[in-house]
């Protein structure tokens, strides 16, 4: 490949929190980032991946302080598990960093000082929550009371997980810190606002210029249309991150200088491997459009890295990202991953029973460049590793190298015994590539299986076992089988931006060197193979379910640790950790009844509201239950469920709710709804 034709770009991933574990869904992102990097390389391009923990902000405050270390101890210790987690999931980065960092530091100053100067930051006086006892202003997840519009008890600051509803800190009923226990009060503090709004007409074309997936493009287009908010980007101490300069008590807000750490990580990289940082961040400011600059993110912070961070960019004079790709959640067997399901699967516990390259694999056969989430069916997995990666692709080297070591002293053929058919095998290079340049991995692989199949059936028709008996065609086998030789190898080269570990080993075995993409257009010839070993083995059931079944009891352990630690807060604040009891004439007030879910369906504009309607045999009730980040309609069309049917309706933004729903669980993913044994009927109270 000429100088002319190589490409520079520098990658990024979504930096991991430094406050817990790496789970699979992390890992979903991750490994595409991955493949991608990987690609790139193969072809001949350079290709930069760096990026860092995010190891700012309160809950990492007070994580250290309940475990009696500095926050540095934490995020060290963290780093330290994340960057093996990686490691051990091939995970080929250049530079993992952290945000608490020099270059961090430096940089978030440098880009607020600019928008400063520019006349972007306005500040402003904000009520705010400020717990007496603790000494601190309070984080909206860090205080809980009673919602102010439906009632339901222990509802985060921000928003009502019941109805949906959201508001202010200010607005709670019988509001507490979840620090203290303490009753917060209202303080007024001034805060440091980013004027988002001075970028708008920037970001309208900056969205719509492609640099960002079209349906990520349009919900961002609905955010500039309805006007952009200023952006306050401060917090006060006590606070775990970078001081404001020029102020005594007021932090960068973890989000300010998150994403920077894109820039930081890449500085740091620089300073060690003496590259021009310039060229990667500076460069279209100067015109010089020779590098590229990508970030892969999950869907939920679309809106940072696609209308916030663009406009820091700008107003610290940087360049834009070349485009932003954005991907789609992880399921588990169909569902949302859960803890009280046991699959909320961390990335450690995965590799304690499961090697690293078939969920590798299975992920790159499920990654599209859309948002869409990818469900990772754990009995889909097992069959399609050994069906594809084991039943075909290894097993083309493992029927036709026995017979080149046994009968020929591993020596290949001096010429293809079918070179039209080898042809396909190199003329499919340029779409497979195409496929891995747009993401759409899940195609990529679909082009090499059909490959597999095509040399597996060209071994089968040639039928080698049985040609070896006749000694006057024994010649045939060898050609035969140099050929399947061939095609394999064509395939691992394909495959070597997700299974490196395999292609490594295929490389040894195939004892040519290092395989690039151009490999494959000069097949091996009067080459001498190595004897085949093994190179991957067949996944068992009982290694997924032994997998599950640790994961269970990790987080079993984990929650009982997590409510000893509540109880005991509870106790040293005088709280009883149950609720207050009510009389018996109060409890019978509740008329609970069956009923059917015969329709369910999203609500525009609620993030976390479902509008059911609900059959109680006589009548239906129109009702919106705060399940959505549990439930996706489709699977609650039907089911049997407990409502209280004599609840007052409430009129909401979106409709009359005409009763509410009971379930159980923490909240978030893990909401489960109360449903009655099989033979309940719509209508039938529950006593």
């Amino acid at each position: 490949m000429s100088n002319a034709s190589k490409r520079k770009i520098l990658i990024t991933s979504a930096l991991p929190y430094a406050n817990g574990p790496i789970h699979l869904g992390h890992m979903l992102e991750y490994i595409q980032t991955d493949i991608w990097a990987r690609f790139q390389r193969l072809r001949g391009h350079s290709c930069i991946f760096a990026w860092a923990d995010d190891a700012h902000g309160t809950p990492i405050m007070l994580r250290a302080q309940q475990e009696g270390i500095e926050p540095q101890e934490l995020i060290d210790r963290m780093k330290a598990e994340h960057e093996r987690d990686f490691q051990d999931f091939l995970i080929s980065y250049d530079n993992f960093h952290s945000t608490h960092s020099e270059e961090n530091r430096q940089f978030a100053e440098e880009i607020y000082l600019a928008a400063k100067e520019k006349g972007n930051i306005v500040i402003k006086t904000v009520k705010q929550a400020y717990d007496p006892e603790a000494k601190m202003f309070l984080p909206d997840r860090f205080v809980k009371g009673e919602c102010p519009k439906c009632g339901a008890a222990d509802q985060y600051g921000d928003n009502c997980e019941v109805c949906g509803a959201t508001y202010s800190t200010t607005e709670l009923k019988n509001p507490y810190s979840v620090i203290s226990g303490a009753t917060p009060i209202e303080k007024d503090s001034e805060h440091y606002f980013f004027k988002v709004s001075d970028y708008a007409d920037f970001l309208k074309t900056w969205v719509n210029s492609g640099a960002v997936q079209k349906e990520i493009a349009n919900k961002m287009n609905e955010w500039l249309e309805g006007g952009l908010n200023d952006w306050d980007i401060s917090r006060d101490a006590p606070y775990w991150g970078f001081k404001i300069p020029d102020t005594k008590d007021k932090y960068f807000y973890v989000w300010l200088d998150a994403p920077i750490g894109y820039i930081a990580s890449f500085k740091n990289l620089c300073e060690r491997e003496g590259i021009d940082f310039d060229e990667y961040w500076r460069n279209d400011a100067s015109g010089n459009n020779n590098t590229e600059l990508y970030h892969f993110i999950g869907k939920d912070i679309a809106y940072f890295h696609t209308l916030f961070w663009p406009a820091c960019l700008k107003a610290g004079n940087f360049r834009m990202p070349s485009a932003v790709f954005c991907h789609g959640f992880l399921n588990v067997n169909g569902q949302k991953m859960s803890k009280s399901r046991g699959t909320f699967i961390q990335a450690r516990v995965f590799l304690d029973h499961l090697p690293a390259e078939p969920l590798r694999y299975y992920f790159a056969a499920k990654l599209s460049n859309t948002v869409d989430d990818i469900d990772l069916n754990l009995q889909d997995f097992q069959q399609r590793i050994n069906s594809d990666l084991v039943g075909k692709v290894v097993n083309i080297a493992s029927r036709c190298a026995g017979f080149i070591s046994k009968k020929f002293a591993g020596q290949l053929s001096s010429e293809l015994a079918d070179s039209e058919l080898y042809q396909q095998f190199i003329d499919a290079g340029e779409s497979i590539a195409q496929n891995y340049e747009d993401r759409r991995y899940s195609k990529a692989m679909r082009e090499i299986m059909a490959l597999a199949d095509v040399a597996n059936q060209y071994v089968d028709e040639k039928q080698p076992w049985v040609v070896i008996k006749d000694e006057n065609r024994q010649h045939e086998v060898q050609d035969v089988c140099s050929l399947g030789i061939n095609m394999f190898r064509a395939l691992i080269t394909y495959l070597k931006p997700v299974v490196p570990e395999l292609a490594k080993k295929s490389e040894d075995f195939l004892n040519a060197g290092e395989l690039s993409w151009a490999s494959v257009a000069a097949p091996l010839k009067s080459h001498e193979i190595k004897r085949f070993k093994p190179l991957m083995t067949r996944i068992e059931e009982d290694r997924v379910n032994a997998m599950l079944e640790a994961n269970r009891e990790q987080l079993a352990a984990a929650a009982a640790l997590h409510s000893k630690t509540a109880k005991n807060k509870d106790s040293q604040l005088g709280k009883d950790p149950i609720s207050p009891t009510i009389e018996y004439d109060d409890f019978a007030k509740i008329d609970l009844r069956i009923a059917k879910i015969i329709k369910a369906e999203h609500v525009d504009g609620a993030d976390k509201l479902l509008q059911l309607t609900l059959d109680l045999g006589d009548e239906q009730r129109n009702v919106f239950a705060g399940i959505k980040s549990a439930y996706d309609p489709a699977d609650l069309e039907g089911r049997m469920t407990v409502m209280v049917a004599n609840l007052a309706p409430r009129k909401m933004r979106f409709g009359v709710s005409e009763g509410m729903l009971l379930a159980a669980g923490p909240g978030g993913k893990d909401i489960f709804l109360l449903s009655p044994d099989n033979g309940a009927q719509a209508g039938m109270r529950v006593k």
